[in-house]
């Protein structure tokens, strides 16, 4: 008898950790595809706000902006430059200017790229 509620005991508590250890696998992948979204959106708004404030330089100037610190300082563009890369290149003043924003990576000892 009691070797029979030792061993109801034994798998009660092997079934709880596995429980457990599904709940913690199952939380840590879910909060990995959370970042990866959100880092995704981030850098979509931030593309998005360059090239509407360039937009709208254009439609109250008739010219696109010569610089992303143009837009900085007229348009109170603020992207974080910590977390991303934007490359602006101006064309022309007639023509959108070709705008690219990239994530910046972090190397192996924490410094941002």
């Amino acid at each position: 008898m009691f070797m029979r509620k030792s061993g109801r005991t034994w798998f009660k508590r092997t079934a709880l950790a596995a429980i457990l250890v599904l709940a913690v696998v199952a939380v840590y992948a879910f909060t990995g595809v959370t970042q990866k979204s959100a880092g995704e959106q981030g850098l979509a708004i931030t593309r998005r706000s360059v090239q509407r404030a360039a937009v709208q330089c254009y439609a109250l100037e008739g010219v696109y902006p010569p610089t992303l610190e143009y837009l900085k300082q007229h348009y109170g563009v603020a992207p974080n430059e910590e977390l991303y890369f934007i490359d602006f290149q101006y064309i022309a003043a007639n023509l959108m200017p070709d705008i690219t924003v990239l994530e910046r990576v972090a190397d192996v000892a924490g410094a941002v790229n």
